[in-house]
C-alpha cells in the first residue's frame, strides 16, 4: 500500500500534520506556494523534534523522522500520494480553490481530508471529483502534542472512507471522536465562545489578561487559560471561526467576535505565530511551551 502522505499547507498546523505522520514512520510531502513559509516549517519541525527527543518521547532520532519529510512548491509534486490532508488558513475560498486545483491529481483511490476546525465538509467536497473520498480530520494544536482528532462525516462521506480515517487516526496514536457535519463541530461549538467571552472579559476591564487566564486554570481546572489559548490557536483562526458561527448558526449576537479580538487582527497581533497576540513570545517557533510572554495591550 503507498503510504506516502500529502499536506497541503505548511503553515502551524501543516507542519505539525506532517510532523505526527513522519513520526509514525509515513512518508510525506508538504506543499506551499511559499519557500519562505516552506523554510520556516522545516525550521518549526526540527526544533519540536528535538524537544521531543531530549524528553524521551521519540523511539528515533529527529534526522531519520525529518529525512521522511519532502518540503515541495509545486502541487503535481503531490501526485504520487494516495492520502491528501489540505490544511490551508480557514477561509472556504482558500479551501474551495486549492481543493478544485487538488481535483486533477486524484484518482478513485484517493482519499481527501480537510483539517477544516468550523466549515462545511459537504460543501468542501463538491470541488472534488469523488466527494465519497472525502472527509474532515480535524487536528488540535499544537498536533505533535494534542491526542484528540475529530472525524467529521460530510454527507457523501462513505462507511470506507469513514473507517479508513478513524484507524487511520489510531494508527498515528490519536483518539478519533466522531461529529456530525456541523458549525465548529465537537470542540470549537464550545470552546471558541467561551474564548471570546474571556475576550470580551478583557475588552470590559473586568480583570487582566492573566488573572482571566488563572481563572480558568485555577478555578476550572484547565492546563492554559482561555486568552493564551486563543494566541496558540491564532487570533486570526479564532476570529475566522467565530465568523463562520455566527453565519451558520445564525445566532449574530451569541457568536459576535469581541472588537478587541478584530482590532488585534486588523493590527496583524496573531498570537504566538507573530510573535504578538494577548501576550508577547520571545521565540515564536516555540509553539508547544507554556506561556512566559508579557501581557500587550
Amino acid at each position: 500500500m503507498n503510504n506516502m502522505i500529502a499536506v497541503i499547507g505548511a503553515g502551524q498546523m501543516g507542519s505539525g500534520i506532517a510532523q505526527v505522520f513522519a513520526t509514525a514512520g509515513f512518508r510525506v510531502s508538504i506543499y506551499d506556494i511559499s519557500q519562505k513559509i516552506l523554510d520556516k516549517s522545516k525550521i518549526r519541525m526540527e526544533r519540536s523534534l528535538s524537544r521531543l527527543s531530549e524528553r524521551g518521547q521519540l523511539e528515533e532520532s529527529p534526522e531519520v523522522i525529518i529525512n521522511r519529510v519532502k518540503f515541495v512548491g509545486k502541487m503535481a509534486d503531490l501526485a504520487d500520494s494516495r492520502i491528501f490532508i489540505e490544511s490551508a488558513f480557514e477561509d472556504f475560498d482558500i479551501k474551495t480553490s486549492i481543493l478544485q486545483e487538488l481535483a486533477q491529481y486524484l484518482s478513485e483511490d484517493s482519499y481527501v481530508a480537510s483539517n477544516t476546525s468550523s466549515l462545511s465538509v459537504t460543501s468542501l467536497s463538491q470541488m472534488l471529483p469523488y466527494p465519497d473520498r472525502f472527509i474532515g480530520f480535524h487536528f488540535m494544536n499544537p498536533p505533535p502534542i494534542m491526542q484528540l482528532v475529530e472525524v467529521i462525516r460530510g454527507y457523501h462521506t462513505s462507511d470506507e472512507t469513514y473507517d479508513y480515517f478513524w484507524n487511520l487516526a489510531k494508527q498515528l496514536g490519536k483518539h478519533p471522536i466522531y461529529s456530525k457535519n456541523s458549525p465548529g463541530f465537537v470542540l470549537n461549538r464550545v470552546l471558541i465562545p467561551m474564548i471570546n467571552e474571556a475576550i470580551y472579559e478583557l475588552h470590559e476591564n473586568i480583570s487582566t489578561a492573566e488573572q482571566i487566564d488563572q481563572a480558568l486554570k485555577l478555578g476550572a481546572n484547565h492546563p492554559i487559560g482561555p486568552l493564551a489559548l486563543a494566541d496558540l490557536i491564532g487570533l486570526d483562526t479564532v476570529l475566522a471561526i467565530l465568523r463562520t458561527l455566527q453565519r451558520e448558526m445564525g445566532e449574530r449576537n451569541k457568536y459576535k467576535p469581541c472588537p478587541l479580538l478584530e482590532e488585534y487582527v486588523e493590527k496583524g497581533f496573531l498570537g504566538r505565530k507573530s510573535g504578538k497576540g494577548f501576550y508577547e513570545y520571545d521565540d515564536i517557533a516555540l509553539i508547544s511551551r507554556e506561556v512566559t510572554g508579557k501581557r500587550i495591550r
